[in-house]
C-alpha cells in the first residue's frame, strides 16, 4: 500500500524533477456480469492519468536537462505499490493523487 501525506486544501503541487503526479483510475464497483462487488473485494487499480509533471533529471557527467518520457494527459500502467498517495482538498470534497518517478511507470498506454 503507498504512504499518504495530506496537503492543504488550497494547495496546488508541481513535482520536482523527474516526479510526476497521477490521478489513479477508479475502482470498478460491479462485475463485467452486473454483480456489486463490496468495498473489501475492490482491486486497487494500476492504472491512472498523468496530472502534472516535473521538469526532468540532470545529466551528471554534461549537466544537461533530459526531459520526461511522460507527459500530462498520458495514461499510464504503474506498479501496485508505486508512488505516495497525497490528498488535496478539504473533507468530504478530497481528491487522491499519487507522487511518483518515472520510473515507477511500467507502460504509458496508446
Amino acid at each position: 500500500m503507498a504512504k499518504t501525506a495530506t496537503a492543504p486544501a488550497t494547495a496546488k503541487i508541481r513535482p520536482l524533477h523527474d516526479k510526476i503526479l497521477v490521478r489513479r483510475d477508479e475502482a470498478e464497483d460491479r462485475t463485467e456480469s452486473g454483480i456489486f462487488l463490496p468495498e473489501k473485494a475492490k482491486d486497487t487499480p494500476k492504472t491512472g492519468v498523468v496530472v502534472a509533471v516535473g521538469t526532468g533529471t540532470i545529466n551528471t557527467d554534461t549537466g544537461e536537462l533530459i526531459p520526461l518520457t511522460v507527459k500530462k494527459g498520458d495514461r499510464v500502467i504503474f506498479s501496485s505499490y508505486a508512488g505516495t498517495e497525497i490528498k488535496l482538498g478539504a473533507m468530504g470534497d478530497e481528491q487522491k493523487l499519487l507522487v511518483m518517478s518515472e520510473e515507477e511507470v511500467l507502460a504509458i498506454v496508446e
